[in-house]
Order: C-alpha cells, then sequence, then structure tokens
C-alpha cells in the first residue's frame, strides 16, 4: 500500500480547485481496496477521528478546503461483456473506467443504449451514484446490478436496481445509513459510496453514504433497440439532417455536439457540469410563476409535478457571465459555474460557494425557488 502525503488534489477534480489531500491511496483493484480498509494504518487513522473520502473522476464535487480525510482514488479498470438474455447485452465496466469513454466502447461493439448518455464527465462507478441522466435516457434505464465493498468489513455485495432505490439525480448512495457506523467521508459523484453482504447491515435502513465502495457496474443494453430522440435538441437534429432513423453512432455523434455547442470542456474550463438540480413545483406553484414570468421554461412530469428550467431561472436573474472573484457562470449556459482563474492561480472552493449561494438568493429573492446544487461540497 502507497500513501501519497500532501498530494494535490487539482488535476482530480474537474474543476481545477488547488485543494490537497493529507493522504492520498490509489486503488486499482478490489484486492488492494480491501488491503487498505483491512490494514492496521487505517484502522489508527480512524481512530484518530479521521474519515475516508472516495473520489472517482472529481467530476461531481467541490473541494471548498484541503482534504483531511484518507482520500481513496478510484481507478479500476475493465470493460467486457459478461453476459446476455433474449432481450439484453450485459455488459460491465470497472468503476474506475471514464464514462464517456465507456459508451463509445459500447457503441462500437455494437451494444447500443448510452449514446444520449454521452459525454458527461466523470467514471463508471459515479453513474449509479448520482443515478445520471441526459436526452430522454437516465442510468436507471439501463443499469443491471453494481458490485461493491463495504468500507468497515471488507466484504464483497451486489445490489439490484431497486435496491438501489434510483430516483431524479439521487440513490442509496446519496443517503446516509439510518445509523451511523464510526466516522467515514463518502464519494463524489465522480466517485463512489458502501455496504455489505447480501444485503444491508442489520439497523442500518436503506442509506449507503459512506459505508460502500463501488467497484463495477453492469449495464443491460437492449438487443431490440431503438434511438431515443424525444429531447427536443435531437428532434432538431433529425430535421435539419432528413435522418429519422439515426443508428446509435449518429445519436452519439449529435449527442456530443449538442453538449460541446451547450456546456465548457473541463479540461479547457474548469467546470463541475450542471451546478444546480432542475426544481421541480405543483402546477399551482407553476402556474403562479408563469403570471409573472410568462416565458418560464417548464416540462410537466408523469406525476403531475412541473419541472422547472434552473438555467433559465438563473439567466433570468441576470448572472449569466458575471463573476465574483475567480468564480464565473458560464456565458453560454448559466447552469454551470467554471473556474476563471489559471493553472498558477485558480478559483478557490471559497469563490465557487459564494457565486452558488448568491445565485441561490437572487433566484430565490425572485421566484421563491431554492436551487439544490448537484455537486457535492467537501
Amino acid at each position: 500500500m502507497l500513501v501519497h502525503n500532501n498530494a494535490s488534489l487539482q488535476p482530480f477534480n474537474t474543476f481545477g480547485i488547488a485543494a490537497r489531500a493529507r493522504d492520498l491511496v490509489i486503488i486499482e483493484s478490489v484486492q488492494s481496496l480491501q488491503e487498505v480498509l483491512g490494514s492496521a494504518w487505517l484502522a489508527q487513522q480512524r481512530a484518530n477521528g479521521r474519515g475516508v473520502f472516495v473520489l472517482g473522476g472529481g467530476s461531481n464535487i467541490v473541494l471548498s478546503a484541503d482534504v483531511q480525510a484518507v482520500v481513496l482514488k478510484i481507478e479500476i479498470g475493465g470493460c467486457a461483456l459478461v453476459g446476455e438474455t433474449d432481450k439484453h447485452w450485459i455488459v460491465q465496466a470497472g468503476a474506475g473506467v471514464n464514462w464517456h469513454d465507456f459508451v463509445c466502447w459500447t457503441v462500437a461493439q455494437g451494444w447500443p443504449g448510452l449514446e444520449n448518455l454521452a459525454l458527461i464527465p466523470g467514471v463508471v462507478g459515479a453513474s449509479p451514484v448520482q443515478n445520471i441522466g441526459a436526452y430522454g435516457v437516465e442510468l436507471q434505464d439501463r443499469f443491471h446490478a453494481l458490485d461493491a465493498v463495504d468500507m468497515y468489513t471488507g466484504q464483497t455485495f451486489s445490489l439490484n436496481a431497486g435496491q438501489c432505490a434510483f430516483a431524479y439525480r439521487d440513490s442509496v448512495f446519496k443517503h446516509p445509513p439510518a445509523k451511523a457506523l464510526g466516522q467515514a467521508g463518502s464519494g463524489d459523484a465522480g466517485g463512489t459510496p458502501v455496504a455489505r453482504g447480501a444485503g444491508l447491515p442489520h439497523g442500518l435502513g436503506m442509506g449507503l453514504k459512506g459505508r460502500a465502495v463501488i467497484t463495477h457496474v453492469r449495464f443491460a443494453l437492449p438487443k431490440a433497440w431503438r434511438a431515443e430522440l424525444s429531447y427536443l435538441d435531437l428532434q432538431r437534429q433529425v430535421e435539419q439532417t432528413g435522418n429519422t432513423q439515426p443508428s446509435a453512432q449518429q445519436v452519439l455523434d449529435w449527442v456530443v455536439a449538442i453538449r460541446r455547442a451547450k456546456l465548457p470542456d473541463p479540461k479547457v474550463i474548469g467546470n463541475a457540469g450542471s451546478f444546480f438540480k432542475n426544481p421541480t413545483v405543483t402546477e399551482y406553484q407553476c402556474a403562479d410563476i408563469i403570471g409573472r414570468e410568462p416565458n418560464l421554461v417548464h416540462y410537466p412530469l408523469a406525476d403531475g409535478r412541473i419541472k422547472l428550467a434552473a438555467g433559465w431561472l438563473i439567466d433570468a436573474c441576470g448572472w449569466r457571465g458575471k463573476t465574483i472573484g475567480l468564480a464565473g457562470v458560464y456565458d453560454k449556459q448559466a447552469l454551470v459555474l467554471v473556474n476563471k482563474g489559471s493553472a498558477d492561480k485558480p478559483v478557490t472552493g471559497g469563490e465557487v460557494m459564494t457565486l452558488a449561494k448568491a445565485i441561490q438568493t437572487s433566484v430565490f429573492e425572485r421566484f421563491g425557488i431554492m436551487l439544490e446544487p448537484e455537486p457535492e461540497v467537501v
């Protein structure tokens, strides 16, 4: 086990915040993970009151300060077809595999179904935590099962979709156990969180935040594939190209082009993707806002609620292109906060959160809605 002391986390978070880890351990296999979790060294760190923070792609976190918890950087790799049914290909990927690379690989292999989720930053292990979604498809629509390791016992276990309790940008991994066990950190949306055995430890309830490290994820990709084109941006692509029956590769290419036109590349401009969740309101609340703001962008949901476009709300409050310190609102998409600094002088986590709170205040004062951040603040 190699422990990196006072390690820079700037290369490991897509916002490019220059925080440091007191101790960093790279995890490349289930065995190495179990060795670390069962080590006398980690036991001593926990006895001294330190937690464990699980880091994946760093694409959905804001590092507000140096991390005092022990950081486990998950880099478990590998992609493979591990089974099939009459209706599905069952494909598995390691938690540390880059998500977009995995999507491209599945389509290239002739196993479509994930193409609408192309170019989402992060790693495979983070995808169930956040229940990522885009352009009419959510991870839960293609999820089969996952494997994880208990952060306290080192035991492996598996969960199916029902046990993951997926909801909009939510899962069992984002909620703490009903009964706390010691101190542990949590995973990021570019990372992963933990449980045990065939089910949860007795008395913990359904929360797994700070208890489980996801190691592998399996997806059920449909053999009877049909392009999902319900989203307006994709419908426009159909109209512009005249291609009413695009291949999975064509849909993937469209999604990549759409995302690149709207969202900054983290390799060029540091960011954590969409910073706020799209809020949901009742029909009455929506009608009340429309009475004052006729151009409100909103989408009816199956359960009768209305989803509002957080980016539109932020834009309406005049935040597009504005900055606080070295934290800014992206000039092409108000839903994205960006690093306006440089490699030598990057944005701080404090500047990012000051900007985020100022936006929340503006939106609440104008619309009566408190926006909820998507990234985890560490």
